[in-house]
């Protein structure tokens, strides 16, 4: 069975409550349950985290070419600051789509630059909760089309 690596990054935890007008008022918890689901249907194996620490990011990143076809990664406010979280990804060779709630280039000037995208295959963004199911079906197709 193809098993991805879903990655949440600092504060996701807290959506539903946190900033409602920007990240919507779904929770993590019901965006994993869709994921859940989406991936069920396909016989896909997802093994989810979420975490605050960059570091604990990067090692689950340096892991991830043991025993998983692809990583869906929501960095986050590491997006625009973390070179260890792009470094990790670029030199894990393991398929990788970034995905964001909302669309970071209508938000403040210095959300604009993402370190990651250039060592991902793609981003979506803009979509609410609805860009990790686009996210998770791209990553899937990609998977199938190997």
């Amino acid at each position: 069975m193809k098993k991805i690596l879903v990655i949440h990054g600092p504060n996701l935890n807290l959506l539903g409550q946190r900033e409602p007008g920007i990240y919507g008022r779904v929770t993590l918890d019901a965006i994993n349950r869709e994921l859940t689901k989406v991936a069920k249907k396909r016989k896909v194996s997802l093994v989810i985290k979420q975490s605050n620490h960059e570091g604990k990011i990067v090692d689950l990143i340096g892991r991830a070419k043991k025993g998983f076809s692809a990583i869906l990664i929501n960095p986050a406010a590491y997006t625009h600051t973390s070179v260890a979280i792009r470094d990790a990804i670029a030199a894990s060779g393991v398929l990788t789509v970034e995905v964001h709630l909302s669309n970071i280039y209508s938000r403040e000037e210095f959300r604009h630059k993402s370190l990651i995208s250039p060592v991902v295959k793609g981003t979506i963004l803009g979509f609410g909760a609805k860009s990790y199911i686009l996210g998770l079906e791209s990553i899937m197709d990609l998977i199938d089309a190997k």
